[in-house]
């Protein structure tokens, strides 16, 4: 049998709370934000380690500093073809902009899938890294958060856009 993957941990303080960002020996895995709640499962096998996530945490506090505006963090994504190619196409959002559903479905060459590029939206595992905030409806309105609308609506006011 196969020893378990360590999994690394560290809580980073932001301006909403604070952040648990999980990382596997390849990179970034999972941001929980705000974490308040969220049980850290030390019985398999998470080590806290704040050395080894000290890029992210930097970064993380460097952009609600307002000193960045793209992060360079190592990436270790779960998810399906399709999601991978959502949260790619996510990446390129550039700061202080905003795109709607249809325009990334557009993007990644699927121009009726807005409903499927919403759920990819929605199980996007490190937001702000990947940010997912800056995507808003067709019409302009501010829509779904998996954090909430309130911390969406932070994180947009941070980069300066008006919705």
């Amino acid at each position: 049998m196969s020893a378990q993957p360590i999994i690394y941990y560290c809580h980073i303080k932001t301006p909403l709370g604070k952040i648990l960002a999980v990382q596997g020996e390849k990179g970034l895995k999972k941001l929980f934000f705000p974490c308040d709640g969220v049980m850290v499962p030390h019985d398999q096998g998470w080590v806290e380690n704040r050395t080894i996530l000290k890029q992210t945490a930097d970064e993380i506090c460097a952009y609600f500093n307002k000193d960045i505006e793209k992060f360079s963090i190592p990436l270790d994504l779960k998810g399906t073809p399709f999601q991978h190619k959502v949260w790619q196409a996510l990446m390129k959002i550039p700061f202080g902009k905003t795109v709607s559903y249809r325009d990334i479905a557009q993007q990644i060459g699927n121009p009726k899938g807005c409903r499927a590029v919403g759920g990819a939206v929605g199980k996007n595992p490190i937001p702000i890294i990947i940010p997912c905030h800056r995507v808003i409806g067709t019409d302009g309105s501010l829509t779904g958060f998996s954090s909430g609308l309130a911390i969406k609506r932070y994180l947009l006011d941070l980069e300066g856009i008006a919705c």
